[in-house]
């Protein structure tokens, strides 16, 4: 799973293709790292106490912290940055309950690629998609000390597995109605969107 992403647009821009309140989140493009605030985008749920209103509400993108802090039984200071088990119990009330989905929008990833047959340094593989300069990871937030936010993984597709990775993000279609489903639909049709993106569709350098 990467250790680092890039989102190269502006707020305003990013909101505006999923279809978002940006507010004022002051991003302005550029790399994000684990413990960093980078835009996520959610269904608005979370501003709203008390029963599911009737009525949709609007997409929101805000900030949030890159790492999930952990529970308190686990004596580890650094967040969790990737969800991993669907049937973890730390995760699963966020997964089952649409508002604690999110899309983290970005333009590319890193993951460290197989060791050099010369001098045996790994070297960075920038991965995008061919089809969707901006596209979303799926993840899902939490709100505990600070607002922040977790990737989902799975299965690494054949270019990641091509640079020795096991695992790479959920990315999702360029597709607004799947990116629906990830925010506002049952778990069981979410569920299915976890799974590989098509190499034929993503580039890397």
């Amino acid at each position: 799973m990467p250790m680092l992403y890039r989102l190269d647009a502006p707020a305003p821009e990013v909101a505006h293709q999923f279809g978002a309140e940006s507010g004022n989140d002051p991003w302005d493009g550029g790399h994000i790292a684990p413990g960093q605030f980078a835009p996520a985008i959610t269904a608005g749920r979370e501003a709203i106490a008390g029963p599911r209103p009737q009525h949709r509400t609007p997409r929101r993108m805000i900030p949030r912290l890159w790492g999930v802090p952990p529970p308190p039984s686990v004596h580890e200071a650094r967040g969790i940055l990737t969800v991993r088990n669907l049937e973890s119990p730390f995760w699963i009330g966020n997964l089952r309950n649409s508002e604690f989905r999110c899309l983290v929008p970005a333009t590319a990833f890193m993951e460290w690629g197989r060791p050099s047959p010369t001098d045996g340094k790994r070297r960075q593989a920038w991965f995008g998609c061919a089809d969707q300069p901006v596209f979303a990871m799926a993840a899902v937030w939490k709100d505990s000390e600070i607002p922040s936010f977790a990737l989902l993984a799975c299965p690494a597709n054949a270019a990641l597995r091509a640079e020795g990775r096991e695992t790479m993000p959920v990315i999702l279609p360029a597709d607004a109605a799947v990116q629906s489903t990830w925010l506002r639909g049952g778990w069981d049709r979410a569920r299915a969107l976890v799974q590989p993106y098509s190499s034929s569709l993503m580039t890397v350098r």
